[in-house]
C-alpha cells in the first residue's frame, strides 16, 4: 500500500481535518437547497471553495492550536 513519509503527516492531518470540516460546514450551509432540488450543485461548489480556502489556514494554524492544547491540558 502506497504511504505518505511521516516527515509529512501534519499536512496529511490538516488536509484530512480541514475536508472533514469544510464538508460538515458546507452541507450545514446549504441545506436550504434541499428543497429546490440542487443542494448536491450547491453543496459540492461551497465544499471545493471552503476547502481551498481552509487547507492552508489549518496546515499553518495547526502547530499553534496543537501547541495550546498541550500547555492547557496535563495527565491524569
Amino acid at each position: 500500500m502506497w504511504k505518505i513519509p511521516k516527515q509529512y503527516s501534519h499536512f496529511v492531518y490538516g488536509a484530512i481535518q480541514s475536508g472533514v470540516t469544510c464538508a460538515v460546514a458546507s452541507a450545514i450551509a446549504s441545506m436550504q437547497f434541499v428543497a429546490e432540488g440542487t443542494f448536491m450543485s450547491h453543496w459540492l461548489r461551497s465544499y471545493f471553495f471552503s476547502w481551498v480556502a481552509m487547507l492552508p489556514v489549518v496546515v499553518v494554524a495547526a502547530p499553534s492550536i496543537r501547541w495550546l492544547a498541550n500547555r492547557i491540558t496535563r495527565e491524569c
